[in-house]
């Protein structure tokens, strides 16, 4: 053994005796290594978030048990015990009554998409692409705006201002289309005659389906006050979408001399297909849990059928239960109104879940994924 090796002994003993702690003293603890704290750090936020994400599942699950269970005997219940208690079902079975009221629910909401998605898309265009840049972030600013206006508002805004301006529009609609439907139903086969479709409510092309009967309180008018409603929405998410297009593929488009609109038909419109699904699905969302608007602006009735522009026809399932829960016995009566929540509540989900496969199959041909 050489020297170098023995000096090297030595220091490690001397060290090892410095440092181990003599007899009746307890050792002190090492503090631990940042990597440590990391990992402990890591650790508790992944046993929140993980508790995060199962207490929602239980509290809806806990929502969707108790909807069950309260509305259990409603879904039992004959059409004479029902008709007999509930007097708002206008002498319906449950199913009938929840079918009539999810008809009209989907109805409204799928007109106010209609209406809506078009104008948000060119507006969130507008701003994203064509106004200059003070300008667009003022018109941006009054359109958050709309989004904070209570729903109640939209109701008295629309029964009281829309409803006399919309209402010269609905009878012209009503004069110029009426003919050409009424034509069609008497020279089609299988429309008009004996047995044909338009003998069945269900068929939209049919005279009644523009006819006009003032005040203009009917499903078209609800649509329309939606529209406006979700119309902020559906806006500010689709301008945030195309604000995202990568400058280098819209200058790209322009130096090969594209115009300002084939540049975004080819860019901006592709990149964004995603986000304007997704926008498009929230605003359907919101417009099928929509209850004062419509309460106030829809002459209810609970009819399955297509007359867009006809009082009295239609009601949503969130205006049946505002209506009638304030005055609904314990009992039956409230066992019904339940039953519709449970139905509105399971079309949410379903909606959901169609939302979801839409955008994955979108995302696979936009820029979601680029």
């Amino acid at each position: 053994m050489t020297e170098r090796d023995n000096a090297a002994g030595e220091v490690l003993e001397r060290t090892a005796q410095e440092t181990s702690p003599e007899v009746g003293q307890t050792a002190v603890p090492a503090r631990p290594s940042k990597r440590a704290r990391r990992r402990v750090a890591d650790t508790t936020f992944n046993g929140l978030a993980i508790g995060a994400g199962a207490f929602i599942i239980l509290i809806l699950g806990a929502v969707f048990i108790f909807l069950l269970l309260e509305s259990y005997p409603a879904f039992i219940a004959g059409k004479e015990e029902i008709s007999g208690t509930a007097d708002f079902t206008k002498g319906m079975g449950f199913w009938q009554y929840a079918g009539a009221a999810l008809f009209g629910t989907v109805l409204s909401a799928l007109l106010a998409l209609a209406l809506a998605v078009p104008f948000a898309v060119a507006i969130a265009l507008f701003i994203s692409h064509f106004a200059h840049r003070r300008f667009a972030s003022v018109l941006g600013y009054i359109i958050d705006l709309l989004a904070a206006i209570p729903s109640v508002v939209f109701g008295l805004w629309g029964i009281r201002t829309l409803e006399p301006i919309v209402r010269p529009v609905f009878e012209w609609v009503s004069n110029v289309l009426t003919p050409p439907l009424q034509w069609w139903v008497d020279h089609v086969p299988f429309m008009g005659e004996e047995g044909g479709l338009a003998q069945f409510d269900w068929w939209p092309l049919q005279p009644s389906l523009v006819a006009f009967t003032p005040p203009a309180r009917n499903i078209m008018m609800g649509g329309l006050v939606l529209a406006i409603m979700i119309l902020p929405i559906i806006t500010s998410l689709c301008r945030e979408v195309f604000l995202q297009t990568p400058k280098l593929l819209e200058e790209a488009a322009l130096g090969l001399g594209a115009t300002r609109w084939e540049m975004i038909k080819m860019t901006v419109l592709p990149v964004g297909r995603s986000g304007i699904v997704s926008a498009a699905m929230l605003g359907l969302g919101r417009a099928l849990g929509e209850t004062m608007a419509l309460l106030m602006v829809l002459s209810a009735g609970l009819q399955v059928n297509f007359n867009l522009f006809s009082p009295g026809q239609h009601s949503t399932i969130a205006s049946q239960i505002a209506l009638n829960f304030p005055e609904a016995h314990p009992g039956l009566q409230r066992q019904v109104l339940i039953g519709i929540g449970l139905m509105l509540f399971a079309l949410t989900f379903v909606v959901n879940w169609l939302a979801r496969r839409v955008l994955a199959r979108y995302a696979e041909f936009s820029g979601a994924n680029a």
